[in-house]
């Protein structure tokens, strides 16, 4: 079993920023492409970003211009920098490989004044 396990997530005010990490084991990190997902309250889960092996990334419409992904490919860990956040942004977020593995738990990022 996949074991990813996301941190950073909080409530934040909008037009602020967050930091978000996503730990992965090294036999997957090492080969795929990571992605961030996201899932808002009553709505299906959806990509956010993705980053391969060399560096090279992609964004939702959404959130382009905004957030940026970002890997340590030392600490098999993956990142989402999120600036300018707005409500619309409020959901559990999620990494993983691409294709998917299993999810992990998500961290929680909630945009609100």
């Amino acid at each position: 079993q996949v074991q990813l396990v996301e941190s950073g997530g909080g409530l934040v005010q909008p037009g602020g920023s967050l930091r978000l990490s996503c730990a992965a084991p090294g036999s997957i990190f090492s080969i795929y492409t990571m992605g961030w997902y996201r899932q808002a309250p009553g709505k299906q889960r959806e990509w956010v970003a993705h980053i391969t092996r060399r560096g090279s990334t992609n964004y939702a419409d959404s959130v382009k211009g905004r957030f940026s992904i970002s890997r340590d490919n030392a600490k098999n860990t993956v990142y989402l920098q999120m600036n300018s956040l707005k409500p619309e942004d409020t959901a559990n977020y999620y990494c993983n490989a691409i294709p998917n593995f299993d999810w992990g738990k998500g961290t929680l990022v909630t945009v609100s004044s």
